[in-house]
């Protein structure tokens, strides 16, 4: 069996979970990582995707779509902190595809102020938040 760590996973909005789990798969902005209990500390950026929680109570996987935030792995410890998450079973298309208008706005306006140079980011963020309705809804 697998050695357990906590997790904790927060929003602005309210505490998604605290959990004794065995990994975490986080979407990082760098590529998707593990974190299990000997993991090495580290402070990474999440992108648009989906955080999934393994080994908890029950043995269940539990997933989460996250827009973004920071993930601290310290020890023993995975500290979430998400600009929005939610439960990906209450993830509806309608949510994340209000999520995936915003975001193209955002892109739309930053290609009008500083042209293709200054949309990098916020092509890179529209892409991923489109990969992840692909995985989340289908």
């Amino acid at each position: 069996m697998a050695q357990k760590m906590q997790f904790d996973l927060v929003s602005p909005e309210r505490r998604l979970a605290s959990l004794s789990v065995e990994a975490v798969q986080i979407p990082a902005a760098d590529g998707d990582m593990t974190a299990m209990a000997d993991h090495a500390p580290l402070i990474t950026t999440l992108r648009p995707g989906v955080l999934k929680v393994e080994g908890a109570e029950g043995g269940a996987e539990t997933a989460y779509f996250v827009t973004g935030g920071f993930a601290d792995v310290a020890g023993p410890t995975v500290t979430v902190l998400a600009e929005q998450a939610l439960p990906v079973s209450e993830v509806t298309a309608d949510i994340i595809d209000g999520l995936i208008a915003e975001a193209r706005a955002a892109h739309d306006k930053a290609v009008a102020a500083d042209g293709a140079q200054g949309a990098d980011v916020s092509a890179k963020f529209l892409a991923d938040m489109e990969a992840a309705r692909a995985h989340v809804i289908g």
